[in-house]
């Protein structure tokens, strides 16, 4: 480990040549960097394997620039805009909320209020250390509170109303349990007393604050970092708002019904407006007098179950004010908010490519990535990286955290001291396969933000292999290798862009792992496909999470994990829709769109301890598909060898199935076996579980090689494997992964019909 930490992100992640590259960059004991803008070429550093291949460019970035340490504000919260200074003293007042605490008692939390920590000024409502509802005040010298008298249950419901008179210091403290037979995690079976009144006279009056109101959190400031949020709440609020006047124990006990007094009222955040069919956004609304509309940061999750839900609907769409539920989570992070520290302009003419900003200093280095797409598209081929599935996956801690991560992969994790320094502040977020601290899934996850495992030469510590942008640095470097002229294009761009992404290319290579797609995706591969486009769908577990970008940010996304798939989390009853976009998230095969429709196979399994060959199936043979094997022997397997666990079928492996909308001419040309019974079948085709689901027993634990045409002349190559692309660079690139690489590429981009193509389905089937 080294004195000097340095870390950083590109925004945008993917740029087009000609455009403009911000690098946010942050760095601790060291004030200058060296600074290379490189090519990157080949990620993994395995022996077997050319290693670490980097390329430096000619740019206008200095050779030598400035930094110093970035703070990043973690943790969602929600800012009310108040120009007028309405809510900053606003003397007799009434704080209101429904909340559903997720994680009392392990810290002070803020639920609404204006309060400065630091100055121990203004008012807040907010959860004791003990786990208790409190209201406090502070003048700058003292703090006076009222505090319930009972803990909070977490994921339990409740309204609060606490209530203050600066003519006699009263202040009153209305806590009451709104539990229903849906809403929370215990019923009206279990015979708790959830509901607190409480009155004390206040020694203290509230002073005017330098604080904004904040919803979730409070203000706090040191002379390093400047102004920035604390006390952060993990739970549920759903509709809330400020009155100018004390309420009556009566009206609490109505407001708690849901009844919305209209006197005095000065700010009421109706969480329920603002919803459209396409979902809603992070601005939430005040429908009172002032029109105070407050504005979430770090993505507070919407689209959420509220106090009022009843259960029945299980979607926002179909009412909207059972949607209520806000949820905020003190780890929560989406954008940094970095200010640039250098920006780069790729010129026009730079070749399409993954590059990097590199930047060392006293014996520490990072590289910054950033995927760069041609300023016009002019080569035949491209190469498609999956950006999704890097958002998804960014800075997971499965390695850390997951109590099951080494039964999955069958390894003990090995750290090295980049993951200790990611890890020892937690100041970068989270992935789509970790939960927050009250143990809720994620589902935002962004690029503005450093990501430690979208490095070249990282190694995930679970797998001890590449993945994802590493790994597909593989099949950069053999398309470099072998002389293909192509360009690389994103998910990011698939998705804005859709068939018009793809179009200009003659044939499409995915990466090693294109699991999150979007239904702008989906339909534009598709599109490309009956249009005449070739795909050469080269990777494992591919289109298999709903995904959406968050409006306005093409940085985020969002993915809710469901009631079937390999997942790390599971979202709770009624909070399967994304907030995005309205549509149902989970598999999209549980949506009538499985992957097998499109590219002909599916997820079957999964296992990390080794990988196998493909062996040639009797299809191979046919005269429409026997062109791909030229050079290879009937009996040679393909691919025994590989930088993923020393084979070309493994890690992730998907299935030929009929049942599922593979083609039915699909031709079936290879397909592996022998997998452990590490590798067991994926939890969506077990229907009842019994004995006999793994490698060595079923015999759908297996990856199969495919082909088949579409329309117009078009067609599909697939090899369902997350490790086919690692082992192509073996062996200097001369290996028969390679072999079958080259005869189906070099057929895919000539103009004309396919080989084999004058064959049909009634000619002779085998040799």
């Amino acid at each position: 480990m080294t004195d000097v930490r340095i870390f950083g992100y590109s925004d945008p992640l993917a740029a087009r040549a000609g455009g403009r590259v911000d690098f946010m960059v942050s760095a601790e004991g060291a004030t200058r960097l060296k600074a290379q803008i490189v090519r990157l070429i080949h990620g993994d550093e395995n022996p077997l394997g050319p290693g670490f291949v980097e390329e430096e460019i000619a740019s206008d970035v200095p050779a030598e620039i400035g930094a110093t340490r970035q703070y990043t504000q973690v943790g969602s919260y929600a800012e009310v805009a108040d120009p007028g200074r309405v809510l900053a003293a606003p003397g007799a007042l009434t704080l209101h909320a429904f909340f559903c605490p997720t994680r009392p008692g392990h810290q002070r939390q803020a639920i609404m209020g204006s309060w400065s920590v630091n100055e121990s000024k203004g008012y807040g409502l907010g959860i004791n250390p003990e786990g208790k509802l409190e209201f406090w005040v502070g003048d700058g010298d003292a703090v006076d509170h009222v505090t319930a008298e009972t803990e909070l249950v977490p994921k339990v419901w409740y309204f609060a109303a606490a209530c203050y008179d600066p003519a006699t210091g009263q202040a009153r403290l209305h806590q009451i349990g709104v539990i229903n037979r849906w809403n929370s995690h215990i019923g009206p079976v279990t015979p708790y007393d959830y509901d607190s009144h409480v009155a004390e006279t206040l020694r203290v009056r509230p002073a005017d604050a330098d604080a904004p109101f904040l919803l979730a959190g409070a203000r706090e400031h040191n002379p390093r970092r400047g102004a920035f949020v604390a006390l952060n709440y993990n739970g549920k609020i759903d509709r809330c708002g400020v009155y100018g006047r004390p309420i009556s124990r009566d009206e609490a006990e109505a407001m708690a019904g849901g009844a919305v007094p209209q006197e005095g009222m000065l700010a009421y955040w109706d969480t329920t407006e603002g919803y459209t069919d396409r979902g809603i956004g992070d601005v939430i609304v005040d429908t009172g007098p002032h029109k105070l509309d407050a504005q979430g940061h770090n993505r507070p999750v919407r689209a959420m179950t509220g106090w009022n839900w009843q259960g029945r609907e299980d979607c926002f769409r179909l009412d909207p004010k059972q949607y209520g539920g806000v949820a905020f989570h003190d780890d929560a992070l989406t954008d940094c908010r970095w200010t640039p520290t250098v920006t780069w302009n790729p010129p026009e003419d730079l070749k399409s490519g993954v590059y990097a900003l590199k930047l060392t200093a006293g014996g520490a280095e990072d590289y910054i990535p950033v995927i760069i797409r041609a300023a016009k598209p002019k080569a035949p081929i491209a190469v498609l990286l999956p950006t999704f599935t890097y958002l998804a996956y960014a800075n997971e801690h499965l390695s850390f955290e997951a109590n099951i991560a080494q039964a999955i992969t069958a390894h003990t994790p090995v750290l090295v001291p980049e993951d200790i320094e990611f890890k020892k502040l937690e100041e970068f977020g989270l992935s789509t396969y970790d939960h927050h601290t009250d143990g809720a899934g994620v589902c935002y996850s962004s690029w503005r933000r450093p990501i430690i495992n979208m490095r070249p030469k990282y190694r995930m510590p679970a797998m001890t292999f590449p993945w994802a942008l590493p790994a597909d640095l593989s099949l950069i470097w053999w398309m470099e290798q072998s002389g293909y002229d192509y360009e690389v294009i994103t998910d990011h761009d698939l998705h804005f862009e859709g068939v018009d992404a793809l179009k200009p290319y003659k044939a499409v290579i995915n990466g090693t792992h294109p699991e999150y797609y979007s239904e702008e995706m989906m339909d534009a591969t598709e599109d490309y496909l009956t249009s005449g486009g070739r795909v050469l769908y080269t990777g494992g577990n591919g289109y298999y999470w709903v995904t959406s970008l968050c409006e306005g940010d093409p940085a985020c996304i969002e993915v809710r994990k469901l009631d079937a798939g390999s997942r790390a989390w599971q979202a709770e009853a009624g909070e399967g829709y994304l907030a995005s976009t309205g549509e149902r998230s989970g598999l999209w095969r549980s949506r009538g769109r499985a992957p097998q429709k499109i590219v002909g196979l599916g997820f079957t399994t999964e296992g990390m301890d080794e990988s196998q060959p493909f062996e040639r199936m009797p299809d191979s043979f046919h005269k429409r598909a026997a062109w791909i094997f030229e050079g290879i022997g009937e009996y040679e397997p393909i691919g025994d060898f590989g930088l993923a666990q020393d084979g070309a079928a493994g890690i992730e492996l998907d299935r030929y199935d009929l049942a599922l909308g593979t083609p039915p001419h699909t031709l079936l040309i290879a397909a592996s076996h022998g997998h452990s019974d590490n590798y067991p079948l994926v939890s969506e085709e077990v229907t009842y579980a019994f004995p006999g689901r793994g490698g060595t027993q079923d015999p759908q634990v297996r990856g199969d090689m495919i082909y088949f045409t579409t329309p117009n002349h078009g067609a599909v190559f697939a090899a369902g494997s997350i490790a086919w692309s690692q082992a192509l660079p073996c062996k200097g690139g001369d290996n028969n992964v390679a072999r079958v690489m080259r005869n189906v590429l070099d057929a895919f981009t000539r103009e004309g019909p396919l080989p084999g193509s004058a064959f049909v389905g009634d000619e002779k089937h085998w040799r």
